[in-house]
């Protein structure tokens, strides 16, 4: 569902994805297809996606589904559509390109309203003009078996005060603001690492209060994990 990681060494492209990126490739599973191979010491990017305008289908706390919830099963899975505190970890299953059966520990740590002028670097122009950026911290906690070296934990979306979803934004280069790099060489049991994902608000006076993971098994149909 989401783009392959890139590699470069400088600030590239830049592109802003919308809310309706989801409707148009909601049917995959909501992680990378394939692992990428290990970096060779370069910076690390994430890919563009392209603006949208169609409606979300991927798990608003709103959305209604047909499909079959994630149970919470003995090892305390969260099931679709379950609501966190920021700051209360969701266990779940995780799988990656090669890296399958894994387990993870994640958790929204933060959601911090940044400056607009944070974006400048980004080269956006008018295309954010009035937004607000806003920076949703989150760690992720290898708590099964499987070594997730490579991977990628990237589905991670800003919720609005009322419920709909907050514009994305794509880098290829290095944010210092908001750095999201894939999980480190011997990402073993235990192994824990921070990331970010940046969401804008479209005004001053409209806040991102909430963030949700959709990556599977809780893309569409399904409901995402919502952390308010």
């Amino acid at each position: 569902m989401s783009t392959t990681s890139m590699r470069t060494t400088t600030l590239g492209a830049v592109g802003l994805a919308v809310a309706g990126t989801l409707a148009l490739t909601g049917c995959k599973n909501g992680n990378e297809e394939l692992a990428p191979a290990p970096p060779s010491g370069s910076a690390s990017a994430g890919a563009v996606s392209p603006s949208a305008t169609a409606p979300s289908e991927a798990g608003s706390p709103s959305a209604t589904t047909g499909g079959s919830e994630a149970p919470a099963g003995a090892n305390g899975t969260a099931k679709s559509g379950q609501t966190f505190k920021i700051g209360e970890a969701a266990e779940m299953p995780f799988s990656y390109g090669n890296n399958k059966g894994g387990q993870i520990a994640l958790t929204v740590t933060a959601i911090e309203q940044g400056d607009p002028a944070d974006l400048e670097p980004l080269k956006l122009g008018d295309k954010v003009k009035g937004m607000i950026p806003y920076y949703i911290r989150y760690s992720v906690k290898n708590t099964g078996t499987t070594d997730l070296s490579y991977s990628s934990v990237t589905q991670i979306k800003g919720l609005l005060g009322d419920g709909t979803e907050a514009q994305r934004v794509s880098v290829i280069g290095k944010f210092e603001k908001c750095a999201n790099e894939s999980l480190p060489k011997g990402f073993t049991n235990g192994r824990t690492q921070t990331s970010c994902a940046l969401a804008l608000a479209p005004s001053a006076q409209t806040k991102v209060t909430a963030a949700e993971y959709w990556g599977n098994p809780y893309s569409y149909p399904n409901k995402g994990l919502v952390w308010k």
